[in-house]
């Protein structure tokens, strides 16, 4: 299954980050198109967009300044399908990614992205202290797919955190 393209740019305020793409998501081309996941629904309702966007439409969020990798490209199931290897190449490359585009806010979607690239054990939800890249601030939001039991108020209410901090910097 082909890999689904990075959309990036030099300077993004925010460059979220996911384990892997779904199966959907390599079958479309675009970020989040599993019709289950709330990543969509989640940027609108936090207030990250103006309007509720289609994973067809995920390179045109590179003009509101956000943009999309993961941290291992190949389309899988699941994460339990990525291998400890991909996750060690994944990291190099990740954070080779971050050197050169310079997000101002690295976002990772799921707790378990984060603690996968910067080999922690844990982490809380939202900004977090010691940026693995200097200069780079980190937020870790839940994860948008739909197999997470955390109520979807709480899921937006820490996206929130990252649109009120983006409108304040601005």
């Amino acid at each position: 299954m082909p890999y689904i393209p990075d959309h990036l740019d030099q300077g993004l305020s925010v460059l979220f980050i996911g384990f892997n793409p779904s199966i959907r998501s390599g079958e479309t081309g675009h970020h989040y198109a599993n019709p289950r996941n709330n990543f969509w629904r989640i940027l609108y309702n936090s207030g990250l967009t103006p309007r509720l966007y289609d994973p067809t439409e995920d390179q045109d969020l590179l003009k509101l300044g956000y943009g999309f990798t993961n941290i291992v490209s190949r389309p899988t199931k699941g994460i339990d399908d990525i291998s400890r290897a991909e996750y060690a190449e994944g990291r190099d490359i990740l954070r080779a990614k971050l050197e050169y585009y310079h997000p101002r806010i690295a976002c990772f979607v799921g707790k378990g992205v984060y603690t996968e690239y910067c080999k922690r054990s844990k982490a809380e939800w939202g900004f977090q202290s010691n940026p693995f890249v200097q200069e780079i601030q980190e937020f870790v939001a839940p994860s948008s797919s739909g197999l997470v039991r955390m109520p979807m108020g709480e899921i937006i209410a820490i996206y929130k955190q990252l649109a009120d901090y983006i409108q304040v910097d601005e």
